[in-house]
């Protein structure tokens, strides 16, 4: 029995279900309650009816089949999430008598599913305390956990207390957020060191207080991790990166955005150690000058690299290994004043660029990108202002597959660029454009009439490409 009751709510959206720990069915304590743990249900002799939608099932059995019982399946009220079934007394239901039935039909137990409950909010820290084989059964059907940040110091550091218990006691995790938990420290991890074997994906968001000894530790426990978010992880090194690549060699997807502390040498030693990576998030790194990517395998598809300081020899090791398909160098900085972008037609396959910002940007690297980038589907060169008419006409030449393009306040697009990008780009069908001092309404309007399919749209985009969260979510 349990030492203090505990109140149950919704697994999937947190509703309150007023369920108990006191209204469990202890009459049947024995062989059969075992085995109901095992199947992962609970019996309760009452629940509170309003809490749940209601939904009958009644099937037509022969007369001799005396021990039918009305079924009822219980269903949440906010989510319509199954939680279980109550059963009523036995009834004859193919030649029932209505009002003999309506007394029959109020249900006399209830099958709770152990894997649609979590405990409520005030009764937490009493969860181990209930039954210690509910708790085993939960814990071995938990699949996934996820701590939501409170913005709240004091709240989410009285959390943190709670995770090396949890993960100790959940062995079966595939999939682990902690984002945003800023007071985690390096020991909560520990506990994945012999729990962590099924772990497929895990998020260190903002879980700033997390060294390279959590890493250690996440090497040595998870290694057929595939999914890791270390952004804004600042406490992270290189020597994080590579304690972490030597243990998971599966990895595929892999979030480094703000960890101020690598460099290239940690970049590297990812791509020396995980040959299947196809996802890797870099952006506000400044400490990295590319070159670490140099012998990058070609499944490298997906790069965002926003606001870093990449050499010219930086950016052609970036596209060495020929597999990119998105890359994202939006505001990339210089730290030599000139443009190194021309490097990015080696990336033969590449789908979708955006150099948004990308101040540095020059005529003689638009026609080389729209020569080698056959495939281009979709280019952002808003506030590029160093591309003039010559590159424009490029990219009417050769940009075919140009579905998308951005150019919004480039100072130096004029009607005359407009009228060439008008007669070429033949798949083109969104066109960014605002705030281009040089164009006028006439060229806008003689745009229109040369290609009124392709839709104008005065909106600036800075995120283009598919959603990071798409990208780091598990299938």
């Amino acid at each position: 029995m349990s030492q203090r009751d505990v109140d149950y709510s919704c697994g999937s959206c947190g509703y309150p279900l007023n369920l108990s720990s006191s209204n469990r069915s202890t009459s049947e304590v024995g062989s059969s309650y075992k085995k109901s743990l095992k199947k992962g249900l609970i019996a309760f002799i009452s629940v509170d009816l309003s809490r749940f939608t209601q939904v009958d099932e009644i099937s037509c059995f022969p007369l001799t089949w005396r021990g039918y019982r009305p079924k009822t399946k219980l269903l949440c009220r906010k989510c319509g999430t199954s939680i279980g079934y109550g059963y009523g007394e036995p009834a004859v239901l193919c030649s029932f008598d209505p009002a003999s039935s309506s007394s029959s039909s109020t249900s006399q137990k209830y099958l709770i599913k152990i894997q649609a409950l979590q405990p409520s909010d005030g009764t937490q820290t009493a969860f181990g305390l209930t039954c210690k084989n509910w708790l085993k059964v939960r814990n071995t059907g938990r699949k996934s956990l996820t701590f939501h940040c409170s913005f709240n110091p004091t709240i989410d550091k009285e959390h943190a207390k709670f995770i090396p218990k949890i993960l100790a006691r959940s062995p079966c995790l595939k999939r682990i957020s902690l984002a945003g938990l800023a007071e985690l420290p390096d020991s909560a991890l520990n506990a994945l060191r012999m729990s962590g074997s099924s772990l497929r994906s895990l998020s260190l968001y903002c879980c700033s207080g997390i060294t390279d000894h959590g890493l250690a530790q996440v090497a040595i426990g998870c290694p057929n991790l595939v999914v890791v978010e270390l952004q804004s992880c600042f406490n992270i090194t290189d020597a994080g990166l590579e304690s972490l690549s030597e243990g998971c060699h599966a990895l595929k997807s892999v979030n480094l955005g703000s960890c101020t502390g690598i460099s290239d040498r940690g970049v590297s030693a990812i791509f020396s150690n995980c040959s299947n990576i196809c996802t890797l998030i870099i952006t506000g790194c400044r400490r990295l000058s590319g070159v670490g990517f140099r012998g990058c395998p070609s499944t490298l598809r997906y790069l965002e690299a926003e606001s870093c300081m990449l050499s010219p020899d930086g950016l052609l090791d970036v596209v060495s290994g020929g597999g990119l398909e998105y890359l994202n160098l939006h505001k990339l900085g210089s730290s030599t004043g000139l443009d190194g972008l021309g490097g990015l037609a080696s990336a033969k396959i590449l789908h979708v660029l955006n150099l948004r910002m990308c101040r540095y940007l020059t005529d003689d690297s638009v026609t080389a990108i729209a020569i080698g980038c056959p495939f281009l589907e979709e280019w952002n060169l808003a506030v590029c202002h160093g591309v003039h008419l010559p590159g424009w006409s490029a990219i009417r030449l050769y940009c075919n597959k140009l579905r998308v393009l951005h150019v919004n306040r480039c100072r130096n697009i004029c009607d005359q660029s407009l009228l060439a990008l008008s007669d070429g780009c033949p798949r083109l069908e969104v066109l960014h454009i605002n705030g281009c001092i040089k164009i006028t309404n006439n060229g806008l309007a003689f745009f229109t009439i040369s290609r009124p399919h392709v839709n104008l749209r005065v909106d600036e985009v800075m995120s283009i490409g598919p959603s990071i969260e798409n990208l780091f979510r598990m299938q």
